[in-house]
């Protein structure tokens, strides 16, 4: 498919350019296969421009024979352009339409992208997995890399190098991954240095309505428990939840089977009812009647900053855990790729301070997110605006952003980014020139060969000229565990997204 097929109408004079606190702006419009730019013909050279997939919805309207496209992005901002011409504005609201859905990943910007700037560090190679187990070499005696999934045989969404038990080999590795939801068998997500205590996740154990067991499993996470010492399984449902997913062939650790293991439940929300929250956060900061106890009450029920409080709760639990009981934990929910996620790498915020430096959440971003298969392409296909009936959208990411940034408002020391780092990481999971967050799992970014035919966010980030903009002039290292707090008033709106 040609990109010229879908533009029928390249390019429009006299458009003027509206957006919130900024003057209007006149000048021309063009369309390319990937961009809508805007050049004003001022001698400053104003210009807009906009990722098609930024795009998540468009609304027309014409009054005589001016039309009107409003342009709502991913990113939330909302744009409108005044198109001279009944014509020329439904050619190109008929173009942006077919150039932002486009259903091919390879036909994305980051396919076509070419940098311009000089490539110091190729970051595809940043944060390899044995790197990453390098940093824990005192972990190094009772834990080793597998690459039991190296053809992602044994799990699709895990990427081909895990790290496991030293004493549990690679044919028990296959049989857990028959136990466990999507094959997700427990890997090690964090080795705590302090005392040897570890953060492991999976998907949920296939017990069944039965009660299947799998001896292998039971072995895989007692061999993370000290003698003596027993281990906390959180798991991201409610009972009730964990429970009706028995008869779908899901299900949860039996105290029988697991004696050393104690079970807690935390109710994280997932899916339809998230999306429907960014929604309803959207409206209600789009809200334009400025009465203030609308405002609360809209705020109050899009329940966003209820799933803010919820995820920190469990994060915080893992660390404590952690950090004073001396224990070892395992997460799990369903599949093992959302809530599951936003725990895990909150904890390690909490516990780890190298996760507070910018370099150290970058890998805490690939190891725990990219290569651990939070399906990202699925969950940031729209936006808050999208009218189409939503599959598996959800802003999983961009809570787990907006948490981060709580802390780092309660600790604005502790960390060496910014916060104009985390809205840039949100900016570019749902619309990028780049091509870390294209794709489901590490097996689907081996497919499209990612590596070779796009660039890593992280080579542009690293750059000196560019990390300037991300790092916190405030930042002392510190070494200790940081607790944040939970109460609802310390929880604000995040404003900067």
């Amino acid at each position: 498919m040609e990109f010229a097929e879908l533009i029928k109408t390249p390019r429009v004079d006299n458009v003027v350019l509206h957006r919130p606190f900024y003057p209007a702006v006149e000048g021309t419009l063009c369309l390319t296969g990937h961009h809508l730019i805007l050049s004003s013909r001022q001698d400053n050279t104003e210009e807009l421009w906009l990722l098609h997939s930024n795009i998540d919805a468009i609304d027309k309207r014409f009054v005589g024979s001016l039309g009107t496209i409003i342009i709502k992005c991913k990113d939330f901002r909302i744009i409108q352009l005044d198109i001279p011409g009944m014509e020329e504005c439904l050619n190109i609201a008929s173009s942006i339409e077919a150039l932002s859905t486009l259903d091919s990943i390879t036909l994305m910007y980051p396919f076509f992208y070419r940098p311009m700037f000089e490539v110091i560090e190729d970051g595809w190679h940043s944060f390899l997995p044995e790197q990453e187990f390098e940093l824990y070499s005192s972990a190094s005696g009772e834990w080793r890399l597998s690459y039991v999934n190296k053809e992602f045989a044994v799990c699709p969404s895990y990427p081909p190098t895990v790290i496991v038990p030293k004493s549990i080999d690679d044919e028990a590795l296959r049989k857990v991954a028959t136990f466990r939801h999507g094959g997700r068998f427990p890997v090690l997500s964090y080795y705590h240095q302090k005392n040897g205590m570890v953060i492991m996740r999976s998907g949920q154990p296939l017990t069944g309505t039965n009660g299947r067991r799998c001896k292998e499993d039971e072995k895989l996470i007692n061999a993370t428990l000290r003698v003596g010492k027993r281990g906390y399984i959180i798991d991201t449902r409610s009972l009730n939840v964990a429970q009706q997913a028995r008869a779908k062939g899901g299900g949860f650790e039996q105290e029988a089977h697991y004696p050393q293991w104690r079970r807690i439940h935390k109710s994280i929300e997932r899916y339809h009812i998230l999306q429907e929250s960014l929604i309803k956060l959207v409206e209600a900061c789009n809200d334009q009647t400025h009465n203030m106890d609308r405002w609360l009450s809209k705020l109050e029920a899009s329940n966003w900053l209820t799933h803010i409080k919820e995820i920190l709760t469990t994060a915080c639990l893992a660390a404590q855990c952690i950090d004073r009981e001396g224990a070892s934990v395992l997460i799990h929910g369903t599949e093992g790729t959302d809530s599951t996620l936003q725990v895990t790498s909150l904890a390690q915020i909490i516990l780890e301070p190298r996760s507070r430096t910018i370099r150290g959440f970058e890998a805490l971003i690939e190891r725990e997110w990219l290569q651990a298969g939070h399906p990202f392409q699925q969950r940031c296909a729209q936006s808050a605006y999208c009218n189409t009936k939503q599959k598996w959208e959800a802003p999983v990411f961009l809570l787990f952003l907006d948490c981060v940034w709580q802390i780092l408002r309660q600790f604005p020391c502790s960390f060496e980014f910014n916060e104009n780092f985390l809205i840039m990481l949100f900016e570019h999971a749902y619309a990028s020139q780049f091509g870390t967050f294209l794709g489901n799992s590490e097996s689907e970014r081996c497919k499209l060969k990612l590596q070779q035919k796009t660039m890593s966010l992280w080579s542009w980030v690293n750059q000196p000229s560019e990390l300037s903009k991300y790092t916190n002039p405030l930042f002392e290292a510190n070494n200790l565990v940081i607790w944040p707090s939970v109460a609802p008033q310390s929880l604000p709106l995040w404003e900067g997204i």
